[in-house]
């Protein structure tokens, strides 16, 4: 549409009356693809990398820090609570049937997460064995776009290389965090996107804060799991969360549940596993 609307719109530059502002047709045509451009911003946020080719015209670097053995915390972050088959809101307007990486997350989970302690059985539902982690959160980020990488993501993510399978495929989905509240530190994983964005990188991975938005300017969303093992207030809270690799992963209850959980599932192959399962005190919480 915007591209028509263009095309047709130079077409017609020779017809411009005598007091158009434009004094040739180049500087018209020239007009015309910044406003182009400035439409197509708009659609999504568009990050620009290094090329060999020619000179970027935005590039990100992400603090060094990012790349140490440990991601530092991220404090006081608004923390929401979300869940598996949430219905929307009006200051959650995205139905949970479906995550940003799994179109079928209810079905593949087993069914609804209900948030009702009174329905559920320690960590996880009454009525079944859910068959992912029910600890689990999103983050206002996504690495994928229609199928394919987002360009920013081989810079921003600090695990991008050693996980990077092939164009399209997350390197985010699943990936660990540790998520702390007073004196309580439960894991996760990385399941979804949000609250409201799937473009914040710069405070995902770097240094900036949360965004405003409706829900107070919530960074964090988790799940029923996080919420009762974190003692947490029903619907929101503030929070800190850090990044872990799974070595760094306690034993817990965030560790006995899912086929996308790499210690309750053999087969995803862990190659941490047996100095994993040896270290730890086995108390329900990690500091």
């Amino acid at each position: 549409m915007i591209a028509l609307l263009i095309t047709l719109t130079v077409a017609g530059v020779a017809n411009l009356p005598a007091q158009s502002p434009y004094a040739s047709s180049a500087d018209f045509a020239e007009h015309a693809r910044m406003l182009r451009e400035h439409e197509l911003l708009k659609v999504e946020p568009q990050v620009f990398v290094p090329s060999t080719n020619a000179a970027p015209a935005m590039t990100y670097s992400a603090p060094r820090s990012l790349f140490a053995s440990r991601s530092p915390w991220k404090e006081n972050i608004v923390t929401t609570v979300f869940w598996i088959g949430e219905l929307p809101t009006k200051n959650n307007p995205t139905p949970n049937h479906a995550s940003s990486w799994d179109p079928q997350w209810a079905l593949n989970y087993g069914g609804y997460d209900d948030p009702d302690s009174t329905h559920r059985r320690g960590y996880i539902p009454a009525s079944f064995v859910p068959r992912q982690n029910p600890f689990y959160c999103a983050l206002p980020y996504n690495d994928v776009t229609r199928g394919t990488t987002k360009p920013e993501a081989k810079v921003v993510i600090p695990w991008f290389k050693q996980a990077f399978q092939q164009e399209g495929h997350s390197v985010c989905k699943d990936h660990w965090v540790a998520i702390r509240h007073g004196n309580r530190v439960c894991y996760a994983q990385w399941s979804d996107c949000g609250p409201f964005r799937t473009d914040h990188y710069q405070y995902v991975f770097g240094d900036a804060v949360p965004l405003p938005n409706l829900n107070g300017g919530a960074g964090l969303d988790v799940s029923p799991a996080v919420r009762d093992a974190l003692a947490m207030n029903a619907t929101r809270d503030v929070c800190s969360w850090k990044f872990v690799d799974a070595s760094e992963v306690p034993p817990g209850p965030w560790r006995q549940f899912g086929d996308n959980n790499i210690f309750a599932n053999r087969a995803l192959g862990n190659p941490n596993a047996a100095r994993v399962q040896s270290g730890g005190s086995g108390s329900l919480f990690g500091r």
